[in-house]
């Protein structure tokens, strides 16, 4: 039971505030509770179709391609690549994340995985169109001369300072496989 509280613990805290502030001004709980509401079913809407794109990822996508166009010695083409992805890709970003790990779990680079995600939140090619025809093309383009710079700046910070993440599934895989083989052999030369 306390491991279950504490895995829930931030939910715990955000629904006693959430208790709290109904008790207090009832017609602000409700405006709340309403909000709450309402984003848990678009996330909702979101999320399955997200499983299923991830299952697919993982299923098509060899771990070689990911690890030569996204991985350590992907170079300018990985970081390109990356930023292609995040580009044409649609939807909120926190459908992002489940996608990043599979693609660091694939041996995507931690660099490449930020600038995926930094460009997803900003740089998508349908935002800067509706940004472009309301706030003009000039703005359009100049925040993206300066938002691009920024992200990439942030995806190199973040490989300095996040380690690499963790052992793949294979590896585990393979590594337990020995390791089982190991005690086998053990076992056999103990019982002769």
């Amino acid at each position: 039971m306390k491991a279950i509280f504490g895995k829930y613990r931030f939910f715990a805290a955000v629904a006693a505030v959430g208790l709290a502030l109904g008790l207090k001004d009832p017609e602000l709980g409700r405006s709340a509770a309403m909000n709450s509401a309402h984003f848990l079913l678009e996330v909702l809407a979101i999320v399955p179709p997200v499983m299923v794109l991830m299952g697919l990822l993982d299923a098509w996508t060899p771990r070689k391609l990911v690890e030569d166009n996204l991985g350590r010695g992907s170079g300018a083409r990985g970081t390109a690549l990356a930023v292609l992805l995040g580009t044409a890709a649609a939807g909120p970003l926190y459908a992002a994340f489940p996608l990043a790990l599979s693609l660091r779990e694939k041996g995507a680079r931690t660099a490449n995985i930020a600038i995926f995600l930094g460009t997803w939140a900003t740089i998508k090619i349908p935002m800067i169109l509706m940004e472009s025809s309301f706030i003009g093309v000039r703005f359009a383009l100049l925040r993206l001369a300066f938002t691009v710079p920024g992200v990439l700046c942030v995806g190199y910070l973040m490989e300095r300072l996040v380690p690499d993440g963790p052992a793949p599934p294979e590896a585990s895989v393979a590594q337990a496989a020995e390791t089982s083989q190991t005690v086998e052999s053990a076992e056999a030369a103990g019982a002769s």
